[in-house]
């Protein structure tokens, strides 16, 4: 999940998984699939930059994995 700011300044999360779509018109709206709709402070490239950091993070870190020796 990703948090976003209100525009009353609120915060709250949003699941990255179930967003459509981001645009700013100037305010940006997070469109998600059920579609709800979500008008927010940050701009479109700041939301994108989030949910590429939520998917890094729940898919590993995007890091090689791991290698050991194991004496058999």
């Amino acid at each position: 999940m990703i948090r976003v700011t209100r525009l009353d300044q609120s915060q709250f999360y949003v699941n990255a998984e179930f967003i459509q779509s981001v645009e700013s018109t100037p305010d940006t709206h997070i469109v998600l699939f059920n579609g709800h709709s979500y008008v927010v402070t940050e701009r479109d490239h700041d939301i994108v930059d989030l949910i590429i950091e939520y998917r890094r993070t729940a898919n590993g870190g995007g890091r090689a994995p791991q290698l050991r020796v194991v004496d058999g």
